[in-house]
């Protein structure tokens, strides 16, 4: 049995980046704009730090600037909102991503609604979550732009196939629906409480799982020759004490009945840091009224 192709989000996104700088010296040359993106991150969770050093990283590469606010665990709500009060009016800052999560002390959403929406690279705030709802251009979240940039990469138009997404979280499960939807599959958004999952997944062209459950969706789930998405990214313990990371999906398994997957790591993570950059971008041009790149 021929196994199924492996959809490499490390090489698209490398070419995503490359396309990206192109456009970022375009409008520095021709406009004198240079795009910016601010970062926030409150405290010091290790995996958070590493996600924040390689954002910064990503950004200069391409020519973008980068500013960097790292604040104390114990940074007062009140001091974390004006920050981001002085980056909304800041006009060299075109992005705002306040990394989560964020210590419980602090209100997350008033966090992300205290962001200027054409400023939330991340689209969490609710007036772009109500404009991607609705069919508008809006700020899309980066996990679930990246998976469909993969999606229409491998199988070139998406409509009328049936697409199953497997969790329905705000950051990925449901803006991932909307955006199938706008490309007119039929979709199922299914989660820890649907009725016979295997089965629901087993009718589904494509599938993005989105749990956060290792290896949870098996081979036998699977519609032969379907194009699997995995965005879940877990680290499990294996019997010698190492650990190593794994999807929601079991790969092993998946690989010889999907026609293509993503696979974890090297598939949907790149993504989101590449459509990250894409989205500080658009805003830029969207900010100083220039037209917007086809990204």
């Amino acid at each position: 049995m021929t196994e199924a192709k492996r959809i490499d989000g490390t090489d698209f996104s490398a070419k995503l980046r490359e396309t990206l700088a192109l456009h970022v010296s375009e409008l520095r040359d021709r406009h004198r704009v240079i795009p910016g993106l601010a970062v926030v991150l409150v405290g010091k969770d290790p995996a958070s730090q590493v996600y924040v050093r390689t954002k910064h990283k990503r950004t200069t590469e391409i020519g973008m600037t980068s500013f960097m606010h790292t604040l104390p665990d114990d940074t007062p709500e009140d001091e974390v909102l004006t920050l981001i009060a002085g980056l909304n009016a800041d006009p060299a800052v075109h992005g705002i991503l306040v990394q989560l999560p964020l210590p419980k002390h602090i209100d997350t959403q008033k966090v992300i609604e205290a962001i200027d929406p054409a400023k939330d690279v991340d689209g969490f705030h609710p007036v772009n979550v109500g404009r991607l709802a609705a069919g508008i251009d809006a700020m899309v979240p980066c996990t679930p732009l990246g998976s469909l940039m993969l999606l229409k990469d491998h199988l070139g138009k998406l409509g009328g196939l049936d697409a199953v997404v497997v969790g329905r979280s705000n950051i990925v499960g449901k803006p991932m629906a909307q955006l199938l939807i706008k490309e007119s599959c039929t979709v199922t958004v299914a989660h820890s409480q649907t009725r016979d999952l295997a089965d629901v997944v087993r009718r589904a062209d494509i599938v993005v799982a989105a749990v956060g459950r290792p290896e949870m969706i098996r081979g036998d789930w699977l519609k032969p020759g379907c194009t699997v998405i995995d965005v879940g990214i877990n680290r499990v313990e294996l019997p010698d004490g190492t650990t190593r990371l794994v999807g929601d999906v079991n790969y092993a398994e998946a690989v010889q009945v999907a026609g293509a997957i993503t696979p974890v790591p090297g598939g949907v993570g790149p993504m989101t840091i590449a459509c990250l950059l894409r989205n500080t971008l658009v805003a830029c041009c969207r900010l100083h009224h220039l037209p917007v790149p086809n990204v």
